[in-house]
């Protein structure tokens, strides 16, 4: 096969993902499907499309012991890995129903996906990962397996606890691969994602949903099988189930599985891929490197990169066909040799296409990349539309929008331009949660995504606020606010806080604080108690930060308060920062506090 003719395979020729793997292996049978690190041998292996079935069979005879039924949900928390796709399609070739959860995730959480879903069997890593979830003491009564990657402790004392080595059979009965459902529209998938009350709510996906969005997805970017994904984001994430699992399988290309964010400066330059899907936090990482190394260095070095960064830029708008040709476009061949090269290479030398998602790219981060030759393109979505609404094309790019909806997917906007999606990527609903499916559907059927936004005469799309008060952190995590502002106002030494941390990596707070609570505290702990100038006393941070964290004990890991900036001037409806109804006026409290808001971002290092 010619490496540059496409060879996708179409939703009607799979009919489900299971179909669609079986089609895959029929089409490429000895093609590198996948490339992982073995750390035993320490050293990158290689799996065939071919041994990924063989070894697919071999796990769906060990589900089939299980006594599970069609419609189950089966959990599976492992990092990004050939198990992770191995057990998900031979489940779903078994008509189970997956539940991807999150490694980094808080037990408690993990605990109320388990129950909420019903999982009857969860496949993790390792003893201490389920170990902290079994400490909870949590009836989990409908799970009734636990298979364990790694060897298990010799005091293992739990019945439902299998190692993998024992619970897959050592030959297989049969050699064929079952498909038991045909139904595009039967449930493939539950993925949780925070809601407004910070409750998990468990966006049910069908093999149509997502198979129709990796095939859309298709339409806008050629994908060759010659082409080498690098998967760091977790599989858990709707973002690269779709993108970095369905659409490589659909198209016949590789994926290489990252070993961890830690180490992905290096598996860049040993994977070295055409194609890698991320959110804007990865892109921030490697720009602050950059910057750090910069200002470290001799003040010429700084002048140059900027330079660089500037005539690039001018000629991809030039590209693009919105901007005229310049005189310093001549200067390109030695900047791109003394500044855009080093860059490229060392995202591996190959990278043709960059998709970012989850959470708005910065104005800054894509005109530092895109002017130095990183080929970026980002777009929008929802775990609830499986998840991709619209993107850029590369050579229709504009970095401030979200580009066009998806061939197939439809958008509107409502009287107060909130913006609406139908089509075949909208899931069915929520699992078990009537009450949010009747808040997210209109009457006519269209989802509300909860983001204001504008269409333009081309149908490009911008988003311009948020309907709810939901803050998205760079790395796409949903944070809503006011349960987090509510469970931190207990603590009486603050009067009024706000959650802030749009499209930042973490998130801040700032709080009007009690002048007498706190003259009472200083006073007790030591502190400085000069007021109001004690307040940005580094220790009197850091010691506000720990009564913060003690009353967000129960929420989820992300959800964590990394600095905070100490007010003494309370919002009033006087000065205009709150409503006559008494809700902070989020966007006006940012612009009066700007300074301090930025503050709490500088000399971020990841």
């Amino acid at each position: 096969m010619n490496p540059c003719v496409v060879d996708y395979i179409s939703p009607e020729a799979a009919f489900t993902l299971d179909g669609l793997f079986h089609e895959r292996v029929r089409r490429s049978p000895h093609h590198v499907a996948y490339r992982y690190f073995d750390e035993a041998a320490g050293d990158w292996r290689e799996i065939t499309w071919q041994s990924a079935m063989q070894q697919a069979v071999r796990w769906q005879q060990a589900l089939l012991r299980e006594n599970l039924a069609i419609g189950d949900r089966v959990a599976i928390m492992l990092k990004n890995c050939p198990s992770w796709v191995i057990f998900d399609q031979a489940a779903l070739g078994l008509g189970l129903v997956t539940v991807p959860l999150y490694v980094s995730d808080r037990a408690e959480n993990i605990a109320h996906v388990l129950q909420d879903s019903g999982a009857k069997l969860l496949l993790v890593n390792c003893a201490s990962d389920w170990q902290a979830v079994g400490a909870l003491g949590v009836d989990f009564k409908s799970l009734q397996r636990v298979v364990v990657c790694k060897p298990l402790p010799a005091d293992n004392g739990d019945q439902r606890i299998s190692s993998l080595d024992a619970w897959l059979p050592a030959s297989v009965a049969q050699n064929e691969f079952e498909h038991r459902v045909s139904d595009a529209n039967t449930l493939a998938t539950i993925i949780y994602t925070s809601g407004t009350t910070g409750r998990p709510k468990g966006v049910m996906l069908t093999h149509s949903n997502l198979m129709h969005n990796a095939s859309d997805a298709l339409v806008y970017f050629a994908v060759y099988p010659h082409d080498v994904f690098l998967s760091f984001l977790p599989l858990s994430h709707a973002l690269e189930r779709m993108a970095g699992y369905c659409l490589p399988m659909m198209s016949g290309a590789t994926v290489a599985f990252a070993r961890s964010v830690q180490q992905l400066q290096d598996d860049l330059l040993k994977v070295r891929p055409t194609i890698i899907v991320t959110v804007p936090r990865i892109f921030e990482r490697i720009q602050l490197a950059l910057r750090s190394k910069l200002e470290a260095g001799p003040a010429y070095a700084l002048r140059l990169f900027a330079l660089a960064v500037d005539v690039g830029y001018r000629r991809f708008e030039y590209a693009q066909g919105r901007a005229k040709w310049h005189w310093r476009h001549l200067l390109w061949p030695i900047l791109k040799c003394l500044v855009a090269s080093k860059l490229q290479a060392r995202l591996g030398g190959r990278l043709r296409l960059a998709v970012a998602g989850g959470a708005a790219l910065s104005a800054d981060s894509a005109r530092t990349f895109i002017g130095l030759g990183v080929p970026i393109v980002q777009g929008y979505g929802l775990t609830e539309t499986s998840p991709v609404v619209s993107v850029n094309k590369a050579e229709n790019n504009v970095p401030s929008s979200v580009g066009q909806a998806l061939p197939s997917v439809q958008v509107r906007l409502d009287v107060s331009g909130g913006l609406e999606v139908s089509g075949p990527n909208v899931m069915p609903g929520y699992w078990n949660n009537p009450d949010a499916n009747n808040a997210i559907f209109t009457a006519d059927g269209w989802l509300k995504t909860g983001d204001v936004a504008s269409i333009d005469q081309s149908g490009r799309i911008t988003i311009t606020g948020r309907i709810k008060e939901i803050i998205v952190l760079s790395n796409g995590e949903k944070v809503p606010p006011t349960d987090i502002e509510a469970a931190i106002m207990a603590d009486h030494l603050f009067e009024q806080v706000m959650l802030v941390g749009e499209g930042r990596p973490y998130l801040g707070l700032l709080a009007v604080v009690n002048q007498e609570k706190w003259l009472a505290l200083a006073q007790k702990h030591h502190l400085p108690s000069a007021w109001p100038e004690g307040l940005a006393d580094r220790q009197v941070c850091a010691f506000a930060l720990t009564r913060v964290a003690a009353q967000m004990k129960s929420f989820p890991g992300y959800a964590k308060v990394r600095k905070i900036a100490l007010l003494s001037t309370p919002w009033t409806i006087e000065n205009g920062l709150l409503t006559p109804t008494l809700k902070i006026k989020r966007h006006l409290i940012l612009q009066e506090y700007a300074a301090q808001y930025e503050k709490l971002y500088q000399g971020f290092k990841f």
